[in-house]
């Protein structure tokens, strides 16, 4: 099987793809190679598959948020190729039984490449850790209690010792419980001036110390979850200047949004963490400018309409992104002159493959996977509700206009948007 995308724009050239068997096999200004098939991108720009290495696809148990078809779908709207899965669905992916069940589910439904994370400890909240060995062997690509911090020191010591062993990575929703408080929002002068309670920073910079600790004690490869607060920014950089094997991702809400932001009791200014001050956000834009987080992830977590109306007090916590993520990124940092899309593209492609050491997603090389995206970066548009193949319609930047608009997305030389 062999096909062409035509016309399409890289590194300020119109070259030619020709895709044999699901790999690329040329890239030139022309070729000349009879093909069974195609596609004209019509002077837009072709970039390599987006991954992400945080999503939550609610399937099974919770499908009326999201399937893995849905999810799927609406990741290759975003330009994804591969995403990794949360295991914090019903049930949660806590045995080598469950995990073979989610790896069929993944392979079944999904358009795109769907990796899938195994729970640290059981039920994601237990101290008893799972069966490590046995998930790494059918195929983990990591570990995690996302949605809850490990609250005991040595079920989080004891579960990198074991990562360690199989080489694969522990990945922290860093949040100690006992500094909550019962808050929905973060905690500092906007939680009060709507009357909302608020969660101290220090429910995720205090763990984060703890973590960094034991990692260093372990060597494990440690990967830090939505990173939100200016210490945990200055944590991973003494950690990082120190040798540590330690990386971070960071949302494009947690980039664009602070808590200043939240003008009025609004359940879509609602995740967790939650939206920090300012000075927080100015910390996270530096460490990924300066390479102390290595790479954006949307934690893209679709809540149905009720679950996300009424007060910030009872509202789901989080919001989609993965349909707006490149978008965001791209008119925020690139179309703004803040960084070239190379730069972005290290942040959404290549520093997760080398981080997570994926070997079948492709960087737009001679020999690597078809997974590729055409996206429309000349043409600004607006983020639209109506437009998302998610479930989940629960995003704050809705209405708001952006540059990078998905025209086309290929995995392995197939068209799946």
């Amino acid at each position: 099987m062999k096909s062409l995308i035509k016309n399409a724009r890289w590194n300020d050239e119109l070259v030619s793809i020709l895709i044999e068997d699901g790999k690329i096999a040329k890239i030139a200004s022309t070729v000349d190679t009879p093909v069974d098939q195609t596609f004209d991108a019509a002077g837009n720009h072709v970039i390599p598959g987006l991954v992400d290495v945080h999503v939550h696809f609610r399937d099974p148990g919770l499908e009326y948020k999201e399937t893995i078809k849905t999810g799927s779908l609406a990741s290759a709207h975003g330009g994804f190729t591969t995403v990794f899965a949360m295991p914090n669905v019903d049930p949660v992916v806590d045995t080598p039984a469950a995990f073979a069940e989610m790896v069929k589910r993944n392979r079944r439904d999904g358009v795109i490449k769907v990796k899938q994370y195994a729970a640290i400890s059981g039920a994601l909240t237990a101290d008893r850790i799972t069966d490590i060995q046995k998930m790494a062997a059918l195929g983990a690509i990591g570990f995690t209690n996302d949605g809850h911090g490990v609250q005991t020191a040595d079920t989080m010591y004891q579960a990198m010792q074991q990562a360690q062993a199989v080489h694969l990575p522990i990945v922290a929703h860093v949040e100690d419980d006992s500094l909550i408080h019962g808050g929905v929002m973060n905690a500092g002068a906007a939680a009060e001036r709507l009357g909302l309670p608020g969660m101290s920073g220090l429910s995720e910079s205090a763990q984060l110390a703890r973590d960094l600790v034991l990692a260093a004690a372990t060597g494990v490869h440690y990967h830090v979850a939505h990173i939100s607060t200016k210490e945990s920014v200055e944590l991973l950089r003494i950690a990082k200047a120190r040798g540590l094997n330690v990386t971070a991702e960071v949302s494009p809400h947690h980039l664009l949004l602070d808590d200043s932001m939240i003008e009025m009791d609004n359940p879509m200014m609602k995740m967790n963490p939650p939206l920090r001050t300012p000075e927080d956000r100015a910390a996270l834009i530096s460490g990924l400018l300066d390479g102390t987080i290595d790479m954006v992830a949307t934690d893209h977590a679709p809540h149905s309409k009720e679950e996300k109306s009424g007060s910030m007090r009872s509202a789901a916590f989080g919001i989609v992104g993965i349909e707006t993520a490149f978008s965001l990124i791209y008119t925020h940092f690139v179309k703004s002159g803040l960084v070239d899309l190379a730069t972005a593209l290290k942040w959404m492609v290549t520093n997760p493959i080398q981080a997570f050491n994926i070997t079948d997603a492709g960087q737009l090389r001679v020999g690597d996977p078809a997974d590729l995206a055409i996206m429309d970066l000349d043409h600004g548009y607006q983020i639209d509700a109506d437009d998302f193949l998610s479930k989940g319609k629960n995003s704050p930047f809705i209405g708001e206009s952006v540059y990078g608009k998905t025209i086309a997305t290929f995995v392995d030389g197939k068209q799946v948007y």
